[in-house]
């Protein structure tokens, strides 16, 4: 019964480690995307003092390839583990996995906690940008307000009165200028909500898969360990 037991787990084991993987470059993917995105990089490369968004960009980055690099590492030991019956690599793979974990806590805590802080560092940005090329139409960063109305396919910040601004039609795209549907404000907004929106799901989906690995790694140790004592069971070593 115990072998059948650990026969079980090994299939199981080697069929989710390949999906564990696939998490692990999916991580690794929407990381990269993120941390080089025209979107990303245009408000991150912005030289303010107080860009608070440049801190963000970075950390999300850098956590997001140290997870995705655990997660692989934790799928592969646990296939070696399976492939050789190793007890040892049983539990470097679920320390791998439970490390993960503890690293998505409190990683989906500050997103639930702080869901708007990144929108908010964002649209400050802009606005400190905005307004100072309003202020001085003959500003440097006009150019980087322009570049980021047309990555954003946006047209400045519009007023209750509908009027706009020189900055609008210096800076805006052609055949956006005067769209209240292109409120740089409310695309800025839209364009985070649907990209942290993904992000909070793979988190999700992260969490119950780590929590999955661990319980699995758990049995196949026990599995591994039971089963070599049943082997050695009734053999005698004469001294």
């Amino acid at each position: 019964f115990v072998c059948a037991q650990q026969e079980l787990l090994c299939c199981k084991s080697l069929s989710k480690n390949f999906l564990f993987q696939l998490l692990g470059l999916s991580i690794a993917t929407l990381s990269t995307v993120t941390h080089y995105g025209l979107h990303f990089t245009l408000i991150s490369n912005i030289s303010l003092e107080s860009n608070s968004y440049r801190v963000i960009h970075h950390a999300a980055f850098y956590f997001g390839i140290c997870l995705s690099m655990t997660l692989i590492l934790a799928a592969l030991l646990s296939s070696a583990a399976t492939v050789r019956e190793s007890q040892c690599l049983t539990a470097m793979g679920f320390f791998c996995f439970a490390l993960a974990f503890c690293g998505l806590i409190p990683a989906a805590c500050w997103r639930y906690m702080h869901s708007t802080e990144v929108e908010d560092s964002v649209m400050d940005v802009y606005d400190l940008v905005y307004e100072e090329v309003r202020r001085n139409a003959s500003s440097f960063r006009r150019h980087e307000l322009t570049a980021i109305h047309e990555a954003f396919l946006c047209c400045g910040k519009h007023s209750p009165f509908g009027d706009t601004t020189n900055v609008e039609h210096e800076t805006c795209p052609p055949g956006q200028e005067g769209d209240a549907e292109q409120d740089c404000l409310r695309e800025i907004h839209n364009f985070l909500k649907k990209h942290m929106d993904f992000v909070s799901t793979l988190l999700g989906v992260t969490i119950g898969f780590m929590v999955y690995g661990m319980i699995l790694t758990s049995f196949l140790w026990f599995s591994i360990h039971f089963s070599s004592n049943l082997e050695r069971k009734g053999r005698y070593v004469l001294r």
